[in-house]
């Protein structure tokens, strides 16, 4: 497991002696937060992600960034993990969302019909409830084998609307409903799997709570060009939800070790 000297260097100032890797999918790699490696191709790296920013701000002794827009567990198993080593010591990641359809579910909520995306939906709930959970032990599992002295951070996913909006356009209020249930759905799934794991999980729900769609004060991309960037956190979102919930973990997981 993770030392609690190099933890501590993980949730502090500095993170000296820290080898830090990011894995993962869109929500890790920034798509939607602009300013993107052009190195990266369609992984759509962005220096405004939450990974960037805590390396600049914790200066890790090494630090690889492997997160792609369009992964899932299967990806990201056959693709990134050759970042970890027995030297890494912290690694954070969000994945699933992929395997679930994401992004086929939003283009028949954007398009169709609220029954089409009611159902959609559902289809979507199943699989997370029915087959993700298989398929994330078998990545944790690589993970732990791949990095066995690694602590694990595994963030979630933000609910995409604030509920009873009064005067948003888009999406009617039961499309919003079902596609916030969707994500928690997708969050108690994750969570699980993570805790079978012996891994952290982070929820990011409470960091974007009131900076949804809608709130007035969003910190997700709605549709927008280029479309791939829909439907993801902003550099806002990066900086403001995702990166205070990586460092709540790491307060959260040290406290524990005491």
């Amino acid at each position: 497991m993770f030392t609690v000297c190099s933890f501590v260097a993980a949730g502090s100032a500095s993170a000296a002696g820290t080898h830090y890797v990011a894995l993962g999918d869109s929500y890790s790699s920034g798509t939607g937060a602009g300013a993107y490696d052009p190195g990266a191709g369609t992984c759509y790296r962005s220096a405004n992600a939450y990974p960037k920013l805590w390396a600049a701000a914790k200066s890790p002794e090494s630090f690889k960034f492997a997160a792609c827009s369009g992964a899932t567990t299967a990806s990201v198993a056959s693709g990134q993990l050759g970042s970890l080593s027995s030297t890494t010591t912290f690694v954070t990641m969000t994945v699933g969302g992929n395997d679930a359809g994401f992004a086929k579910v939003m283009e028949t909520c954007v398009l169709q019909s609220t029954a089409n995306c009611e159902a959609a939906v559902k289809n979507a709930e199943s699989y997370m409830e029915n087959m993700l959970p298989g398929r994330l032990d078998s990545l944790y599992d690589s993970i732990r084998s791949k990095a066995p002295s690694a602590r694990v951070v595994v963030l979630g996913y933000p609910r995409l609307y604030l509920q009873n909006s009064a005067g948003c356009v888009g999406l009617n209020q039961t499309k919003r409903t079902v596609l916030n249930r969707a994500a928690d759905t997708l969050n108690t799934s994750i969570n699980k799997a993570v805790a079978r794991a012996g891994f952290v999980f982070s929820d990011v729900r409470d960091e974007f709570s009131g900076h949804e769609l809608c709130s007035g004060d969003g910190w997700l991309n709605s549709v927008t060009y280029p479309i791939s960037d829909s439907y993801h956190p902003t550099a806002r979102g990066h900086a403001n939800g995702y990166l205070p919930a990586v460092n709540s973990a790491a307060r959260r997981s040290l406290a524990a070790q005491r």
